[in-house]
């Protein structure tokens, strides 16, 4: 497992569009890091937003 993705790659992993992927990250809910021009997005951060995201929707479930 690589340490970090291109945009086009965690677009592709998590099923999330590239838009609301620049979203995420202008909110700050998904970290980036920049080399240059490239921008790369940390596994662990990519895993750990889709985590919190998994733990939301099981508690809205429970509590329904």
């Amino acid at each position: 497992m690589p340490i970090t993705v291109r945009v086009r790659e965690a677009c592709r992993l998590s099923g999330i569009g590239r838009s609301k992927l620049y979203e995420l990250i202008a909110a700050g809910e998904i970290e980036i890091i920049k080399v240059g021009t490239i921008t790369l997005v940390p596994m662990v951060s990519l895993t750990k937003f889709l985590q919190r995201r998994a733990g939301c929707t099981r508690s809205a479930s429970a509590s329904d």
